[in-house]
C-alpha cells in the first residue's frame, strides 16, 4: 500500500500521522501527502503548528524506498556531478509548465523530477508560517531523519531506537537534504563523521549532539510535543514565516546577504496589521505603566503565551 497521512486539528495545530505499511517506507504517495499537509498549513489561517509523527509501534518513517530508488537507478543512465546539476536545473524549470511534470515521470528522468519535488516539499516547510514539530515516536533513518531535519523542533521518545544517514552503506551519500541541513545544525566535521559511518544515533547521542532537541518517555511525547507545538503556533503565522525564511535561506549565504535577507524579512512584516496592534499594545502600555512591558514579568508571560503583544 502507498504511504498515507491521516490529520486531525486540535486547536490550532494538525497532528499529522504518517502510516505505511508494514514497513514504515517513505514513499512518492507520502511525498506527495507531505505536499498537500504542507499547503493546507500554508493556506489555512486556523493552522499554527503540525506535529508529525508515525503509525508504526516502532519507526517515525523507517527510510526511503529502496525499491523505488533501484527502479529510479535502473531506469537511468549513469551521470557524472556536473552534467547531473544541469539536468536538475532543466528538470526544475521545466516543472513549473502545466503539465510538464506528468509528462516527464515516465521518462528517464522521472527520478529527477521526484527528486525535485521531495526537496520542494522540505523547502517549503522550511519557508511556512506554521511550525513543524517532529514527534519521533520511533526510528528515524535516511529519508526519515531528512524530514525530521526539516521540521523546526525535533522531540524524539526515549528507547531502543535509532536516528541517521545509512545512504553510505549502499554506494551513495544522502539525497533529501542530509548533508545540508546536518551540516548546518551540526557543522561539518561533526556531519562528515556521521555521514561517513552510516550507523544510527541512539535518542541521547542525537540529544547530545543536537540533532534532536529533547528526548521523552514513549507514553509522554505526544502530549509534550502537541504542548510544544501549540506554544509556537500561537504565534504571528507572518512573522514565523519570515524568521523561518531569515534563519534557514539567510544563514546559508554570506553575512552580507544573509543580512539582506534579514532585512528584507523585517520590513515585508513590520507594516502588517498584526504588527502594528502588537507594537501599538506595547507603546500604550508603556505609556500606561511608566515602564516596559517586556521586561514586566506577568506581562512577558501572558505574550508568550499569546503569542504576541496584545
Amino acid at each position: 500500500m502507498p504511504g498515507t497521512i491521516s490529520v486531525e486539528q486540535r486547536g490550532r495545530v494538525l497532528l499529522a500521522t504518517l502510516s505505511n505499511p508494514p514497513h514504515g517506507l517513505m514513499d512518492q504517495p507520502l511525498v506527495a501527502a507531505l505536499g498537500d499537509l504542507v499547503a493546507r498549513a500554508e493556506d489555512d489561517d486556523s493552522v499554527g503548528a503540525v506535529v508529525l509523527t508515525g503509525d508504526h509501534p516502532e519507526r517515525f518513517v523507517a527510510h526511503y524506498d529502496v525499491s523505488e530508488l533501484l527502479a529510479g537507478a535502473e531506469g537511468s543512465p549513469a551521470v557524472s556531478p556536473g552534467p547531473a546539476r544541469v539536468a536538475l536545473r532543466a528538470v526544475e524549470a521545466a516543472r513549473r509548465v502545466p503539465g510538464a511534470e506528468a509528462a516527464l515521470a515516465g521518462t528517464p528522468v522521472g527520478g529527477m523530477v521526484a527528486l525535485e519535488r521531495f526537496h520542494e516539499v522540505f523547502l517549503r516547510m522550511n519557508a511556512c508560517g506554521a511550525v513543524f514539530v517532529a514527534a519521533l515516536n520511533g526510528s528515524a533513518m535516511g529519508g526519515g531523519c531528512e524530514l525530521a531535519l526539516a521540521c523546526d523542533v525535533r522531540m524524539m521518545a526515549r528507547g531502543d531506537f535509532g536516528i541517521g544517514q545509512p545512504e553510505i552503506l549502499f554506494g551513495f551519500p544522502p539525497g533529501g537534504g542530509g548533508t545540508q541541513r546536518l551540516a548546518r545544525m551540526l557543522g561539518t566535521a561533526r556531519t562528515l563523521r556521521l555521514v561517513l559511518d552510516g550507523g544510527p544515533l541512539t535518542p541521547d547521542e542525537a540529544k547530545e549532539l543536537g540533532l534532536v532537541d529533547e528526548v521523552v518517555e514513549p507514553g509522554e511525547l505526544l502530549d509534550a510535543a502537541l504542548a510544544r507545538a501549540a506554544h509556537l503556533g500561537a504565534r504571528i503565522k507572518a512573522a514565523v514565516a519570515a524568521s523561518k525564511r531569515a534563519v534557514y535561506l539567510g544563514g546559508a549565504l554570506s553575512l552580507p546577504d544573509g543580512l539582506r535577507t534579514e532585512q528584507a524579512e523585517f520590513l515585508s512584516t513590520l507594516g502588517t496589521e498584526d504588527a502594528r496592534v502588537a507594537m501599538r499594545a506595547y507603546v500604550e502600555g508603556t505609556e500606561r505603566t511608566g515602564s516596559l512591558p517586556g521586561y514586566d514579568r506577568e506581562t512577558i508571560e501572558a505574550a508568550l503565551a499569546r503569542g504576541r503583544f496584545a
